[in-house]
């Protein structure tokens, strides 16, 4: 199994040992994620030391305000690493508005460019911006891969299928009140579909209240397998497949 999206540098020292209780759970990579120039370095640290962790670079919305002259070049920089597989998590939140909407938009579409030169994928990070991030995303040139990060907006699905995005759901497609999500996971196509933890944060529902970590992607992964009717072990190899091109990963 895969993790597509963890944030290790969040596990409060404690990545290696997360890790190790990952592969005992049979999760065999995990795509580790900066959210800043630090935490990409940290992240891109990470993946050097541990054969089974890439690196996702990116520079979240929500710190899009603070984000300096340089960073986008500096970014650039440490996406050339070979561990570094794609670009995000990167988008627009109108949910928290931590940025002014304008510098947020300014640094997406920077970070898309950054994408279609690296060739790389982009993970996407969206609340409450479902048309200006589609509208951002269908701009893309043709077969720039596209990661919709912790699936939670439905405007956002219908575009997805269109367009033949990749999309990855978190430990939220768990919950006892997210049917509309599961239903949302029925209708993707078993070659767009990934799974992914998100943590330290949205635990699935077995270990909710509790720090989420890369093992818990089995949760994930069942969830998952019941709302498509499929086998756990098909929906795995799927997701596996999915997420080796997804991240061109070797």
């Amino acid at each position: 199994m895969i993790d597509t999206h963890a944030h290790l540098d969040a596990l409060d020292g404690d990545a290696a040992d997360a890790l190790a209780r990952a592969r005992v759970a049979g999760v065999r990579r995990v795509i580790a994620v900066g959210t800043g120039i630090e935490s990409c370095r940290s992240t891109l640290a990470q993946a050097q030391r541990e054969e089974d962790v890439f690196a996702a670079l990116g520079l979240h919305p929500h710190d899009a305000g603070r984000v300096g002259s340089d960073d986008i070049a500096v970014l650039e920089e440490l996406l050339a690493h070979p561990k570094a597989v794609a670009v995000g998590e990167t988008g627009l939140d109108y949910y928290r508005d931590y940025a002014p909407r304008e510098r947020q938009a300014e640094i997406f579409e920077a970070q898309c460019e950054l994408a279609v030169r690296a060739t790389k994928p982009l993970v996407i990070h969206s609340r409450a911006a479902d048309e200006d991030t589609v509208a951002v995303l269908t701009r893309l040139p043709t077969g720039t891969r596209v990661v919709l990060h912790c699936f939670s907006s439905l405007g956002l699905l219908d575009p997805a299928l269109e367009h033949g995005w990749f999309v990855s759901f978190a430990g939220s497609v768990t919950y006892p009140n997210a049917a509309d999500l599961r239903s949302a996971a029925a209708r993707v196509p078993a070659d767009r579909i990934l799974a992914e933890t998100d943590s330290p944060y949205l635990a699935p529902q077995p270990m909710r209240g509790r720090r989420n970590e890369p093992a818990n992607v089995v949760h994930t992964l069942a969830t998952l397998a019941g709302a498509r009717s499929v086998a756990v072990e098909e929906l795995e190899h799927a997701i596996e497949a999915n997420a080796t091109v997804a991240f061109g990963l070797p």
